[in-house]
């Protein structure tokens, strides 16, 4: 009987092994340096993590203890792909020391001759100078969860790292949880899930690399799932929760203005009342979490490092390449700093011709309008980071549309960077990486999505 069992599971056990190894060699003596391992693993790894749900789909308990067990393979190792969590620890620490981690750049605050943290140099010299020069800009509940591993782990890296990752996989098990709630409720799938849970793509930036998009991306999902079932209070809430982990989810507010017009039924100035307290209910959240680091200097201070992603750093561009060449071009020079203030108001525009001029009747409608909105974004961006395709992804699970696996399939392609002394970008990489992701989305806007069916 136990042979059989073997047997009949055999494959998806074959390819969940492969897929463990894999993992395992990604988390434990990768370096980003070797950009040919690195893109040959992660092929592999996607094509059989794919293949495993493709097989499995109706297997929804062995899919989601393998999630957990995939993300439980690099609990103790340190990243090897991003150094940004040396910065999540040192303001972690700060705020157990009751320093305000925006208030100091970390290069002066070492300085000081009454400033004392454990391991200060070893952090600093493993953020980096680009995050030791500027002041933090992660926000306040990011800071909550820093602040933690600062109380528990106070004098030990591989224990706050260990702290970081058992909130982002509490975060994922959140995901995979309300997740398949909503997708039920839409009457989706609820296999579709795994195409977030277990993409490695979402496994190896989050779990391994340690941003905190999980987080960001459980409260919009949460939030998202309290809306569709009309607690609109709460769901405001978990949405102004999901801001004060990332600012990003702040775009989708114009979005609710017809959600709540139409989809609340002809209420009339009803609905738009209960749109205005949704706000309001919403900001307060965020306000609320700034209250315990605020002075005028602290907020001059966020928002001048927030703004330096738009006006000073590029990185895996997409329409913003094109434009800075033309730049080279016309002006002689690099205009990022034009273009990081021209571009965000183009976003803007199509935002709010989004809110206003396509239908929202509906939650599949208003994700639908919300991958949109996060797409135009990231593609009039200066600077998409791998990791910040995550709230795009999830988006799509809901949707007809499939471009967002594509663009994680092949996002890894910018880690070329990192293989270079002076983090030079290839840019025939880069080019390859975008031509793959429109030509889906010009597939798929072209051919117009089917319904979805079991």
């Amino acid at each position: 009987m136990n042979l059989n069992i073997f047997k009949a599971y055999q494959t998806p056990i074959i390819l969940a092994l492969a897929c463990a190894v894999f993992h395992f060699s990604f988390a434990h003596g990768l370096e980003r340096t070797d950009f040919i391992k690195l893109i040959s693993l992660y092929a592999a790894l996607f094509y059989l993590s794919f293949k495993l749900i493709q097989i499995q789909k109706h297997n929804f308990w062995f899919l989601a203890g393998l999630a957990i067990i995939f993300r439980l393979i690099p609990l103790w190792s340190l990243p090897e792909l991003s150094q940004d969590f040396y910065r999540f620890i040192w303001d972690g620490r700060l705020i157990a020391k009751a320093w305000n981690p925006y208030q100091f750049v970390p290069d002066d605050l070492i300085l000081r001759p009454n400033f004392s943290i454990a391991q200060a140099s070893e952090l600093l010299k493993g953020m980096g100078s680009l995050s030791s020069g500027h002041y933090s800009n992660y926000a306040p509940l990011n800071q909550l969860i820093f602040a933690i591993a600062g109380w528990l782990s106070p004098k030990s890296i591989t224990g706050a790292v260990i702290i970081f990752r058992i909130a982002i996989i509490l975060a994922d098990v959140g995901i995979l949880y309300y997740g398949r709630k909503l997708l039920r409720s839409m009457k989706i799938p609820e296999y579709r899930i795994f195409w977030y849970i277990l993409n490695p793509f979402v496994i190896i930036e989050m779990t391994g690399n340690l941003h905190f998009e999980s987080v960001m991306v459980f409260l919009l999902v949460l939030s998202v799932y309290l809306l569709h079932h009309g607690k609109w209070f709460w769901s405001a809430v978990f949405l102004g929760m999901s801001v004060s982990i990332k600012l990003l989810p702040l775009m989708f507010l114009p979005l609710l203005f017809k959600y709540f017009i139409q989809a609340v039924g002809s209420l009339g100035m009803k609905g738009f009342r209960r749109l205005l307290l949704y706000y309001l209910v919403c900001i307060s959240t965020v306000i609320i979490s700034f209250i315990p680091f605020y002075s005028a200097e602290v907020v001059s201070n966020f928002f001048r490092s927030v703004g330096l992603w738009f006006g000073k750093f590029e990185f895996n561009a997409s329409i913003y390449y094109i434009v800075r060449w033309i730049g080279f071009q016309v002006k002689g020079y690099n205009i990022i700093e034009t273009a990081g203030k021209i571009l965000p108001f183009i976003t803007i525009l199509i935002i709010l011709g989004l809110s206003l001029f396509r239908k929202n009747k509906n939650t599949k409608q208003l994700l639908t309008n919300m991958l949109l909105a996060v797409t135009a974004y990231l593609l009039l961006s200066t600077t998409v980071h791998p990791w910040y395709l995550a709230i795009p992804l999830i988006l799509s699970v809901f949707t007809e549309y499939k471009y967002m696996i594509i663009w994680t399939a092949v996002v890894m392609l910018s880690y070329f960077a990192y293989s270079n002394a002076d983090y030079s970008e290839n840019l025939w990489l880069i080019t390859l990486e975008y031509l793959l992701v429109f030509f889906y989305m010009l597939k798929e806007s072209l051919l117009k999505p089917r319904p979805v069916s079991a």
